[in-house]
């Protein structure tokens, strides 16, 4: 299946064992037959799929393969380039290892993966982002650091906002933050509706009264302009 002993002791979190790989000449970019790369299990807190348990989401890990050039922003099986590895890499269904940072809320990973490049808005094949994903998760440290690069904050390619899918899952304090950070409370979804109707169905009263108040906010302030 593609897996290498750098994949492999990436995805087990052995840090001495990827250094030693590493010096000895390992490809930073090595792919599964999947598409991932040692990156992606690097950045994930289980190993993901792969290995369960695995105690992963090193930042140490994460660091030593980007400084040997792994890939940030790669897809699982696109262009390879030997000796380098990148932040963003994605994988068959599109995901880079940012945006398995972001819904796995490891907020740590994702600094440093956008300090080295990361692309903050990678589009997975079902049209969410990092940021999307963040924010459906609840993921308030990562939705911050992710806002510090100035993601998208309209209508995606599934035709949803980040600010509809915190309201969607109740997530209070990421729909302040994306509301602070300018996402439109008026934005409306593929469904014409907006974050407070969606809010509304979920009957997350606390959500509603929230965006109902901003919206009157919003109102007052254009009248007076």
């Amino acid at each position: 299946d593609g897996t290498t002993p750098l994949i492999l002791s990436a995805a087990s979190g052995h840090t001495s064992c990827v250094l030693e790989l590493l010096e000895q000449g390992a490809d930073p970019n090595s792919r599964r037959a999947t598409g991932t790369t040692p990156l992606f299990f690097a950045a994930q807190e289980d190993g993901g799929t792969f290995i369960c348990g695995g105690p992963g989401g090193h930042v140490k890990l994460v660091k030593e393969l980007l400084d040997c050039g792994a890939n940030v922003n790669a897809c699982m099986k696109v262009s390879f380039e030997a000796g380098r590895a990148y932040a963003d890499t994605k994988r068959i269904d599109g995901a880079t290892p940012l945006w398995i940072a972001a819904q796995m809320g490891h907020d740590h990973i994702c600094k440093v993966l956008l300090q080295n490049g990361a692309n903050v808005d990678a589009v997975r094949c079902d049209g969410a982002t990092p940021l999307f994903k963040a924010a459906h998760k609840g993921h308030a440290a990562v939705v911050t650091e992710l806002l510090k690069h100035r993601p998208n904050l309209t209508l995606l390619p599934n035709g949803e906002t980040a600010l509809h899918a915190a309201a969607m899952f109740g997530h209070m304090t990421v729909v302040k933050q994306l509301i602070a950070a300018g996402a439109d409370v008026n934005q409306t979804n593929h469904d014409g509706l907006t974050a407070l109707q969606v809010a509304r169905q979920q009957k997350y009263s606390s959500i509603c009264e929230y965006l109902q108040e901003r919206q009157r906010t919003n109102k007052t302030r254009n009248q007076e302009s």
